[in-house]
């Protein structure tokens, strides 16, 4: 966008928060007989300028008149103060802010605080009140319809439960940077949904307007069912959502089909410069295409990074080889523990927070793990990742340090696995070894702080 377009952009959104700007857009004439394309043009991004202007009050209205929903606006989960995603520390200002006002105002309301998303839904329904896992860590509650194959186990009798449904709690990703992120074509995966990439964090959907609609339809409730339009309106304004003047031009590069894109990076000092030559080695295999999000074969498109509760646990004679951060007790009480029927009929069980694509596919324990859908998240894009604490699908990594501790010790447990499956000759994936002989990729300690350094730039 010009600067006079971002300009009108922030006075869209005084006039949709004051409730002025919206019928003027929908009408697409303002005072005077000017039309919004006479004032604005008519190409944002790739995106019309208009339809960027009406996806933007819709993603700031909590009245989405005629939908009946909760009161919820896309804007209160994803937060514009937190680079359109949802970080503890603000989750827990609300909380306390609405606190304060109800001392004055009993009947006082955030919307973010809906019973959907409280611990105790389950049990009380639109009565509940305990918030401490969106408090604690900024997830939301994602439901899904068991798998045939997969079972619950009631944790008070060990036995499969009669459930059909799972809850598993999920961080609110950004929305920055979507037009990068999103399917690519690239690397598929053996299986769908959406084999080769999607939206959300585990893939699920295959279009920014069905991602739309399930947020409306599950977190903000909506009883009426919207408009196409208004699905591709919010389209619009996401894709033109960057995370830094760089991304928006590699993006409307890589849209109008430019060689060689465009560095999407700021100016870099030595020590940067030297990250990115690490990050490039390290990450990059996974951290691939312009939007860091598409694996480069032969690595595989979805993965497990043990980021799921609980955490593995090195149980070999020696002193671990491998260390990972404990899940703290505000993650833990997650866990659930699955029986899983296989194709020959016999049963197995696996425990986990969050099981990820296996709850779209049921396809588990047929094959090496590496293959199967346990745990199994799509690669998130990396750009502008310094300013959306906390990390990982479950905001598990505090900061950026704890993220690279956590990778240290995912790849040495991966050169472990593999080692002791194979032998001391087995062939090291991709992800680990540019050459299938040497655990050559991961960064090592002296690196760490040039990698850190440049991911702070992204």
């Amino acid at each position: 966008m010009t600067f006079f377009k971002v300009s009108l952009s922030v006075g869209a959104m005084i006039l949709a928060a004051a409730g002025l700007g919206s019928i003027a857009v929908a009408e697409d004439q303002f005072p005077g007989g000017d039309t919004f394309e006479s004032i604005v043009g008519d190409d944002c991004d790739g995106e019309r300028c208009i339809a960027v202007a009406r996806g933007l009050f819709d993603f700031l209205d909590r009245r989405l008149h005629g939908l009946k929903g909760n009161g919820r606006a896309c804007a209160d989960c994803h937060m514009l103060s937190d680079h359109f995603q949802l970080s503890p520390a603000n989750v827990e200002a609300r909380f306390q802010h609405l606190q304060a006002r109800r001392l004055v105002n009993p009947h006082a309301d955030d919307p973010l605080f809906r019973p959907v998303d409280a611990n105790d839904y389950r049990i009380n329904g639109d009565s509940a009140s305990d918030f401490s896992n969106l408090r604690e860590n900024a997830l939301i509650r994602i439901t899904f319809p068991l798998p045939p194959n997969m079972h619950l186990i009631d944790p008070a009798t060990n036995l499969p439960s009669s459930e059909t449904s799972v809850d598993v709690w999920r961080m609110v990703p950004t929305v920055n940077n979507v037009k990068l992120t999103g399917p690519d074509g690239l690397d598929p995966w053996p299986r769908g949904p959406n084999p080769a990439g999607g939206y959300q964090l585990d893939g699920r959907f295959a279009t920014l307007q069905e991602q739309a609609l399930a947020a409306l339809t599950v977190h903000a409730e909506i009883q009426v069912a919207p408009q196409q339009g208004m699905l591709n309106d919010l389209s619009a304004f996401e894709n033109v959502l960057f995370s830094s003047p760089g991304v928006r031009r590699l993006s409307n590069a890589v849209s109008a089909g430019v060689t060689p894109l465009p560095d999407a990076d700021p100016p870099l000092n030595e020590l940067e410069q030297a990250g990115k030559v690490v990050f490039t080695r390290a990450c990059g295999q996974c951290h691939g295409g312009p939007g860091q999000s598409t694996p480069q074969a032969p690595a595989v498109r979805y993965h497990d990074i043990s980021t799921q509760c609980p955490r593995p646990v090195d149980t070999g004679p020696l002193a671990p080889r491998f260390v990972f951060k404990p899940c703290p007790a505000s993650l833990a009480r997650n866990v659930r523990k699955y029986s899983i029927t296989l194709p020959d009929g016999t049963t197995t069980t696996r425990t986990s927070s969050d099981p990820g694509r296996a709850l779209l596919t049921g396809f588990v324990g047929v094959g090496p793990p590496a293959t199967d859908d346990w745990n199994k998240l799509d690669v998130p894009g990396l750009r502008g990742i310094s300013k959306t604490a906390p990390y990982f699908h479950n905001n598990s990594a505090a900061t950026l340090e704890e993220v690279v501790d956590h990778y240290t010790a995912h790849f040495n447990r991966v050169l472990i696995n593999v080692r002791a499956a194979g032998g001391p000759g087995a062939k090291l994936p991709p992800a680990i070894s540019t050459d299938g002989v040497n655990a050559d990729r991961p960064a090592t300690p002296e690196e760490i702080p040039a990698l850190l350094a440049y991911l702070r730039k992204l």
